[in-house]
């Protein structure tokens, strides 16, 4: 079962992922069509701004994203031997290299990993999750991160958020310029069902590219899981650990980047959302626990 849910959700995320890149080529066809009449001069600006700002945030993910969520690295095993110990082995055993460590000054127990690629990847805990929870519950959390970093996961999300923020500046440079158009005004009346169409998109654009950026969020929450017990050989301690995690209090908001909420292994920010969990950064933890329950 543990190996078949990992396939599944390998199989998710790469069709989620191509309809990120399928669905930014979309909106950058609406916003040509709406500004130069041109479908084929928007999608191509719409990849290459995709692919200029991805690049830019793998090669500063780790240390940009630290920032923002204001965590201060550790390197030495003596600022904090517990949690040093713990990433060491987890590292170890995951066969990935030892990832910088951050902690961050919050008293909600959580943690998360970034970087483009194991090499250079970093994990942060907040101070919380070390006064809050035994060595068993951590080497689960700690397991669950190492999964993202040896999955990849963590070059996955960072792409998610770049393309995100590439959708969203289209259009909302599309829709700052209703009155203009380089398209001939005599020839707009002809075309008035493409440009509405044009509109709704990059009207509709930047929400449904958080739902696609959500949905492998929590996608890839599910295969870490899974991930963790596969290194550990004990499902209950990250069970215990997901316990404790939905049960504290949020994370101030300001340490706290919107943007990487759904980098942490439990919704840092713990704001309840409608439609159907539809806008969650996480699965909900009642299926993930019930989900490790049948490991």
């Amino acid at each position: 079962m543990l190996f078949e849910q990992i396939a599944q959700n390998k199989r998710k995320t790469v069709i989620l992922i191509f309809g990120f890149f399928l669905f930014t080529a979309i909106v950058g066809a609406a916003l040509g069509y709406f500004l130069m009449a041109s479908w084929s001069a928007g999608v191509l600006i719409a990849l290459v701004a995709g692919g200029v700002y991805a690049f830019y945030m793998m090669s500063q993910s780790t240390d940009v994203v630290m920032s923002m969520n204001h965590g201060h690295e550790i390197t030495t095993a003596e600022q904090a031997p517990e949690l040093w110990h713990i990433v060491e082995d987890m590292a170890l055993v995951a066969n990935v290299p030892m990832p910088r460590v951050f902690i961050i000054d919050d008293s909600s127990p959580n943690a998360f990993a970034t970087g483009n690629k194991p090499e250079n990847a970093a994990v942060a805990a907040t101070v919380g999750i070390l006064q809050k929870l035994n060595r068993e519950e951590l080497e689960g959390v700690m397991a669950h991160e190492m999964t993202h970093v040896r999955n990849y996961d963590i070059r996955i999300q960072t792409l998610a958020v770049a393309l995100t923020s590439v959708i969203t500046m289209l259009a909302n440079f599309g829709t700052s310029f209703w009155g203009w158009s380089s398209r001939d005004r005599d020839n707009q009346s002809s075309n008035i069902f493409g440009i509405v169409m044009a509109v709704i998109v990059m009207m509709m654009a930047p929400l449904a590219a958080t739902i696609i950026q959500l949905a492998i969020s929590r996608n890839r929450e599910f295969l870490a899981d899974a991930g963790a017990v596969e290194l550990t050989r004990n499902p209950q301690g990250l069970i215990d650990a997901l316990t404790k995690i939905s049960g504290s209090e949020p994370m101030a908001e300001e340490n706290v980047a919107p943007s990487s909420a759904g980098l942490y292994i439990g919704d840092p920010l713990k704001k309840e959302s409608r439609m159907s969990h539809l806008f969650d950064t996480h699965p909900p933890m009642e299926e993930r626990i019930a989900a490790l329950r049948q490991m």
